[in-house]
């Protein structure tokens, strides 16, 4: 039944990629805010997004509550049309819908061939900000989670590889083997520290323990690399504002959970800023 189950979804989603791609950029990325405005909450509880957000900002009032849902629902529809105009930011080589603060950041890890981590989480239209580092010039991998629905990761891994950064790396012990040979070319690595993970500490996040990869403060125990927080920002309809943060250093003495600690609470300011931009529908403190 689940192969049936996301087949359909494939159908479905297709079906709505060749209209956004009819009706341009735009059109179909307001399209798809409205569209998931009335869709989203039939799929993920509205208990579970306000039980979230309740968490992470005990004092919320109920109207508040209501507000973020809708527009985390909205630009949740919008990242999925945008994803058919991938190929249009990527070949965009004046960003003019991206602006860009921090660009020498990604001037000096270049120059310097240096390998760093960036970390950020899955905010406004997240894939953007891996895109552009790779469109800077920087050797980069990225570690992502395959979807459950096989038709469809087929077509996303596609994208990502040719549009977003070609190296994709799955998580897993295959995908570490593969970054650890990166990271001896000097590689750099990015990856969304946001969300539950299998294998990981308990370590602080909105006031709450939460399993929590460990990824990044591995990578830089071993190889004595720093830190890069990135962070993406939609200041309206298909104009954005990536914002590259000075790289952060940790002392030997840093244990795996301090760092981790310390990288969550990076995350937090990055969530708190314009928390309609993230994704509350994840079960992130299970």
């Amino acid at each position: 039944m689940k192969i049936i189950k996301y087949f359909l979804q494939f159908l479905f989603i297709i079906i709505f990629f060749f209209l956004f791609k009819i009706l341009g950029l735009s059109i179909s990325s307001a399209l798809g805010g409205k569209l998931f405005e009335k869709i989203g909450p039939l799929f993920r509880s509205k208990k579970l997004i306000h039980s979230n957000l309740k968490k992470a900002f005990p004092d919320i009032s109920l109207d508040h509550l209501n507000r973020i849902t809708k527009m985390m629902w909205n630009n949740y529809g919008r990242v999925f049309a945008e994803y058919m105009f991938i190929k249009k930011f990527r070949e965009d080589r004046s960003n003019k819908n991206i602006i860009i603060e921090g660009q020498e950041i990604l001037e000096d890890i270049k120059k310097k061939n240096k390998s760093v981590v960036f970390i950020s989480g899955h905010l406004s239209n997240f894939e953007l900000m891996a895109m552009h580092i790779e469109k800077s010039g920087i050797k980069l991998s990225a570690i992502y989670r395959p979807l459950n629905n096989m038709f469809l990761n087929k077509i996303m891994e596609r994208i990502r590889k040719k549009y977003i950064c070609k190296y994709q790396i799955k998580k897993g012990i295959g995908g570490m083997k593969k970054l650890m040979h990166l990271k001896k070319l000097n590689y750099s690595t990015a990856l969304m520290i946001d969300q539950r993970v299998s294998q990981g500490i308990r370590s602080d996040f909105f006031n709450q323990k939460a399993l929590t990869t460990t990824i990044p403060a591995q990578l830089v125990k071993k190889f004595k690399i720093p830190i890069v927080p990135i962070f993406i920002e939609r200041i309206n309809n298909i104009n954005f504002k990536i914002v590259i943060k000075n790289p952060i250093t940790f002392d030997n003495e840093e244990t795996t959970k301090t760092i981790t600690d310390k990288l969550n609470l990076v995350l937090e300011k990055m969530i708190s800023y314009k928390p309609e931009l993230w994704i509350w529908s994840h079960n992130r403190w299970k």
